[in-house]
């Protein structure tokens, strides 16, 4: 029960941090939208960077996760695939679309955010995990864009006359061919 209810405050917040803007949305405006008292959502969350620390932290963890994974593999090409794979699976939840959507738009207020610099520092050791010490740079470049060519993939084509599974096979493509060039 607990678990839902932050669930559903992250939600809820998530929405109108987007929608509002992060500076722009209290914890009045979320607990109305929950239909809560604002000392019921203070049981859950005492600020409003409590709440985007929350959510910073569960990408945190689905990153050490990856991480794991991605270490207890040989460094071959396959590895890479797979964890093409794995990201853009991750990237399909819409929780984690609501979060990128959340973080785009709100930049600026968040540009500083410890927990969300950890996050930035977590996506890097993934990167930094599909390289070797004597890789060219380009190499380097080319592999950090197959990620970062999931996230492109979407936001790039949301005007494209193409279904989401679409758009998001064909960014899974993309990435899987910068990742083996």
């Amino acid at each position: 029960m607990r678990e839902n209810t932050r669930s559903r405050i992250q939600e809820i917040a998530l929405r109108l941090f987007t929608e509002q803007g992060y500076e722009a949305t209290s914890l009045r405006q979320i607990a109305e939208e929950l239909g809560v008292t604002k000392a019921a959502l203070y049981y859950h969350f005492k600020t409003k960077d409590d709440i985007v620390a929350s959510l910073a932290d569960d990408r945190v963890a689905e990153f050490e996760e990856l991480l794991e994974w991605l270490r207890a593999r040989p460094k071959t090409p396959e590895t890479r695939r797979e964890l093409i794979v794995r990201y853009a699976e991750r990237l399909d939840r819409p929780r984690n679309a609501e979060v990128a959507r959340f973080l785009e738009r709100n930049q600026t207020a968040l540009r500083d955010h410890p927990k969300i610099l950890r996050m930035r520092e977590k996506m890097l050791e993934v990167v930094g995990e599909l390289v070797e010490p004597g890789d060219p740079l380009t190499t380097r470049i080319q592999r950090s864009m197959a990620l970062f060519s999931l996230h492109a993939g979407m936001w790039l084509t949301q005007n494209v006359e193409a279904s989401e599974q679409e758009r998001r096979q064909a960014a899974r493509e993309v990435a899987i061919k910068l990742m083996e060039a």
